[in-house]
């Protein structure tokens, strides 16, 4: 081979010179694609670097590579992942084919659009044809569009496209699956396992045809997802290289092809097959066990009392123990959301209508066992009937409550099912009751047709760590007793002749589990800190200074979100000043003067009503008088709540937080009632104040409430429900529901960014803190404070020990480009299979 006059390279646009290695993007940083270098740009047009021709220019127009007359081929590429825009910010001024002067402009680009929605603005010029080159500056620093920046020697005699030789094997059609088509990263990873065999072979789109070892090649067809793809070859290794290589794009070329998996998915109900059956996740985890039939026995209730009065001492009677029992289920529970669905319980059977509708009926003659059921029965129907998955999940807890009542009048003793051991238990429907008196010595787990992701049994068995799924197929109920079931619950999935292989993983992975939750507790006091020494405060969520000792017991650095309303609830009438400022004061003395308090201002009203603050029933009271709205159209109940909670002042690091803020007014309103209770009070400095985010125009806003604010704690469950139009209770959209969502995600990364911008700190109090899963992509994203479940602090503590913050930052920024929740769960499962294997190589 002869080389041919050295070729001058020009900066294709300004900005920051960066060496390869510094790219956060390994194929990029490991030249799989091509050597070259990257910038950081100050302007917005990008330029030719040689003199060519336009040899493929992406439709999407973030790439484009340009062809010289001696056969040097360059590629620029502007940003990281902004394949994911489809052309969102980019406008192409060639097209290809077209000849090109150095110099001349090729696209320009909103910079500030693609910084804010792709992973990152680093544009690339690689040599991809492979010439050797050197560059004529230093290897950082500033530069100038056009000036001089690699001398690159090309080689003459080198065949750009071989022919083939002999006779092509052509594979069968496969259709591709990559989200983006075979852009720069995947068309890399695929040419550089071509160049791995002798073959001459080629990748065939209908009429077009490009060298499969040609990365300018295999862009320039064009790819999209759902085309069919030939893979051709000749030569010795032919057939090596076609079986090979249709693996690798059946893979998705070292992507994740999420997309093609989330599209087997359905929207509402996954369908089932023969050997498996699909429902939502109820509460995470799996088990290997034998299918148990469970079902509520038939009673036998007489309709005709032995008159009034004796009916009534039975009813009371019943109603009276099974009230002694609700609040011993209460005081065995662990956590607020178990102890708030028994007193819930309890506050059904003081129903004044459900007793006024018993009543009427043993006036009338009827026993009492069958005036209690009718009562309960007619009032669940009624709820299951309006449409409301609210009242829906109510009319299950009725449902619960008049079952314990019925049996007691009836004196039908309500014992625990007799389970074998390793039992998966299989019903239509499972009552709150049932499940929170489930052995789980036994019980491994449990499949349900009916209930939701967010019903009050999913609540309980996510916090006897029972795995779970609801909305099963009827045909679960005919599963025989004692057959082998494999529960997967995270992917809501119950497989009905699991492998051995299947097996063996989940024994392994459950008895890792087993032992890593043992770790984290005995670590429970070291500090949240990432490998690299970013500290992220981890807080607990709590409604109890019972649930403030048990977080501090756990190594919790604070309260990130304490429930006020929970001194407010199941009583007749407002607690008392002195009551509500005894307990925040005794909470802020456990907490010390070292930890943040954040008091969340009453959130009730619309589906939370009040029995002394009157209101009138509403259409949708999700969208009605509730939180921050409720508390300054009844003022007087904000201002006693402030006076209360300012009696903790000096006691602890304290905060006041006010929830369902959506207007700059409401905020403003709510400060000035606080200083005017302040300054009653002789106080000359106020705790910090901030808000909720948790309705959409105010994460829009974040920009204009940071400078009013001390602080923001998101609320990711309310975010979600209002960013995608779904009720959170909703059984069958559940799934869909999800808090992963990009749309909910980017809410999040834009209120982060606009809180730091004026130097305040952003928490999250929502349910995402509390899913590890969640944890590296709220790090990356730049939340500040992870406010989670009392008992899962221990493993988000040990989650982010785990992590490296520019590692959260890249994953963070990757997935705000994704379509769907599920997408970004399964770059996050993936993200995380790669720490804990990183994990495992530094721990060895």
């Amino acid at each position: 081979m002869t080389t041919t006059q050295p070729l001058e390279l020009l900066a294709p646009l300004s900005g920051v010179l960066l060496p390869l290695d510094q790219v956060p993007d390994p194929v990029f940083s490991s030249r799989l694609i091509g050597d070259g270098l990257c910038i950081d740009p100050t302007s917005q047009t990008l330029c030719a670097p040689l003199a060519g021709v336009i040899s493929n220019i992406q439709d999407s127009g973030h790439a484009v590579s340009v062809t010289g007359d001696n056969g040097v081929q360059v590629l620029m590429h502007i940003g990281l992942d902004t394949v994911n825009l489809a052309g969102k910010g980019f406008t192409r001024l060639v097209e290809e084919g077209q000849r090109v002067q150095a110099g001349q402009p090729l696209i320009e680009f909103d910079a500030d659009f693609i910084a804010l929605n792709a992973r990152s603005l680093l544009t690339l010029m690689l040599v991809v044809s492979g010439e050797p080159f050197v560059l004529l500056t230093p290897g950082a620093g500033v530069v100038a569009e056009g000036q001089a920046l690699l001398r690159v020697t090309p080689v003459a005699g080198a065949d750009d496209v071989a022919e083939e030789e002999g006779d092509a094997l052509f594979s069968k059609p496969l259709t591709l699956p990559n989200a983006n088509g075979l852009h720069a990263r995947p068309a890399a990873v695929f040419a550089q396992a071509a160049k791995g065999f002798k073959a001459s072979i080629y990748l065939h789109k209908q009429t077009q045809s490009a060298n499969a070892k040609s990365l300018v090649a295999i862009m320039a067809l064009q790819t999209v997802q759902g085309d069919t793809l030939q893979v051709s070859a000749a030569g010795d290794d032919a057939d090596a290289a076609i079986k090979a290589l249709v693996a690798l794009l059946a893979e998705g070329c070292g992507e994740t092809v999420v997309v093609a998996h989330a599209e087997t998915v359905e929207p509402v109900a996954p369908a089932s097959s023969a050997n498996l059956l699909r429902g939502v996740c109820a509460s995470p985890g799996s088990a290997f066990g034998q299918v148990v039939q469970v079902a509520e026995p038939e009673l036998s209730i007489t309709e005709a009392g032995a008159g009034e009065a004796v009916e009534r001492v039975a009813l009371v009677s019943g109603l009276l123990q099974a009230t002694e029992a609700l609040q011993a289920l209460q005081a065995k529970a662990v956590g607020s959301a178990q102890a708030e669905i028994f007193r819930a319980h309890q506050e059904l059977l003081e129903d004044p209508t459900l007793l006024e509708q018993a009543h009427a009926l043993l006036a009338q003659g009827k026993s009492a066992a069958f005036a209690w059921n009718s009562a309960t029965v007619a009032t669940a129907t009624l709820f299951q009937g309006l449409g409301s998955a609210l009242l829906a999940e109510r009319a299950a807890d009725l449902a619960d409550v008049g079952q314990r009542v019925l049996k007691l009048i009836l004196g039908v003793k309500d014992s625990a099912w007799d389970v074998p051991e390793q039992a998966i238990l299989i019903a239509e429907q499972l009552t709150p009751s049932q499940t929170a008196s489930l052995d789980t010595r036994k019980v491994l787990g449990f499949v349900t047709v009916g209930g939701g992701a967010t019903s009050h049994v999913a609540i309980l068995a996510r916090a006897l760590g029972l795995p779970a799924i609801c909305g099963v197929p009827m045909q679960v109920l005919t599963l025989a007793n004692g057959r082998q079931v494999l529960l997967d619950a995270d992917k809501g999935e119950l497989h009905l002749s699991p492998d051995v292989a299947e097996i063996e993983q989940l024994q392994a992975t459950r008895q890792q589990q087993v032992l890593r939750r043992q770790r984290e507790v005995e670590q429970a006091s070291l500090a949240a800190t990432t490998r690299d020494g970013h500290h992220v405060e981890v807080t607990a969520n709590v409604a109890s200074l019972q649930e403030v000792e048990q977080s501090l017991a756990l190594g919790g650095e604070g309260v990130g979100l304490l429930r006020s309303e929970f001194l407010y609830l199941d009583r007749n009438r407002a607690p008392s000043p002195e009551e509500q400022a005894g307990t925040y004061s005794a909470i802020a003395r456990a907490l010390g003067p070292d930890r943040n308090l954040v008091v969340r201002t009453l959130d009730v009203g619309g589906d939370k009503p009040l029995a002394y603050v009157p209101m009138d029933s509403e259409t949708n009271p999700f969208l009605g008088l509730r939180g921050i709205r409720l508390c300054l159209e009844r003022p007087e109940l904000l201002r006693e709540q402030f006076r209360a909670i300012l009696a903790s002042v000096g006691l602890t690091r304290l905060h006041i937080m006010l929830p369902m803020v959506s207007l700059l007014s409401e905020l403003r309103l709510a400060r000035k009632i606080l200083q005017e209770e302040a300054q009653a009070l002789g106080l000359t400095e106020l705790p910090k104040l901030g808000i909720m985010i948790e309705v959409p125009s105010a994460a829009l806003m974040a920009d204009l409430f940071a400078p009013e604010v001390d602080f923001f704690s998101i609320g990711t469950n309310d975010l979600t429900q209002y960013t995608l139009a779904m009720d959170r209770d909703h059984p069958r959209l559940a799934s869909q529901a999800d808090s992963f969502h990009p749309a909910v995600l980017r809410l999040i990364a834009s209120t982060v960014k606009a809180a730091h911008a004026h130097g305040k700190w952003v928490g999250v109090c929502g349910a995402l803190a509390s899913e590890a899963l969640a944890v590296p992509m709220l790090i990356g994203l730049g939340v500040d404070e992870l406010s989670v479940s009392v008992p899962l602090i221990p493993t988000i503590k040990a989650t982010v020990r785990e992590l490296n913050l520019a590692d959260c930052q890249l994953i963070a920024r990757q997935v705000l480009g994704l379509e769907e929740a599920a997408q970004v769960r399964e770059a996050l499962r993936l993200y995380h299979a790669a720490t804990v294997e990183t994990s495992l190589v530094v721990e060895n």
